[in-house]
């Protein structure tokens, strides 16, 4: 069965994200004086959602319901400002979504960003290509690695989960279409590593975004 559908993650795997992640973190932190983190430290503070990377960077004694909220609060404030200084997508980017809409596969985007922000992220630095559906971390729905919302997108699509793609770049990405019942496709320019995109189930890595095209067009198995 050939696949008619790709599902991507964001951050990590379209757009390369972590520095103005990471600054508006560190941001939030400074303000609190509170000690920051490299940059580098942030690909594994993101990927779960914005309450789960606050509570991640903030010291233990922080880490309460009153003070992590009002973390939040700042982080996103801070984000708001500043979220398209140096994020970008990644190259190559462009070609590979251009290769598979010239082949007629369905894009979507499935973030644990908030929603509120996913779209304009997507709207301003992928403008060019229709992801639909376009979904970030909405309320009331779980996140990833749940695959509530990665079904959801299957039936929005009208398209059996067996035909559809999923593209990420960590182990959240991986579970979440196993869940769902997809394939899925690590990339390795992203936040995390080989390893843990095989320990995750990978069905694929790639290293480079043209990689995904004979994956879909063909079903290839590519060696792990």
């Amino acid at each position: 069965m050939g696949y008619r559908a790709v599902i991507f993650d964001l951050d990590g795997t379209l757009l390369d994200s972590l520095e103005d992640l990471a600054t508006a973190a560190n941001r939030m932190l400074a303000i609190r004086d509170l000690p920051v983190h490299p940059v580098d430290a942030y690909r594994y503070f993101v990927g779960d959602g914005v309450r789960l990377l606050i509570e991640r960077i903030l010291p233990p004694a922080w880490r309460v319901p009153d003070a992590v909220d009002a973390a939040v609060l700042a982080f996103e404030e801070e984000y708001a400002r500043n979220w398209h200084v140096r994020t970008r997508p990644y190259p190559g980017i462009s070609r590979m979504l251009e290769g598979l809409v010239a082949g007629g596969i369905g894009l979507s985007i499935l973030s644990n960003k908030p929603d509120a922000f996913t779209r304009p992220c997507v709207e301003r630095l992928l403008p060019r290509w229709r992801f639909d559906p376009l979904l970030g971390q909405r309320q009331g729905v779980p996140k990833k690695p749940d695959p509530a919302a990665a079904i959801e997108i299957a039936g929005r699509l009208g398209v059996a989960p067996a035909e559809i793609l999923y593209v990420g770049d960590t182990a959240v990405d991986m579970h979440t279409a196993h869940g769902a019942g997809m394939d899925s496709v690590g990339v390795l320019w992203g936040f995390r590593t080989a390893e843990e995109l095989r320990s995750a189930g990978a069905h694929h890595l790639i290293a480079q975004p043209q990689e995904l095209l004979p994956i879909v067009f063909s079903s290839a198995n590519l060696t792990l």
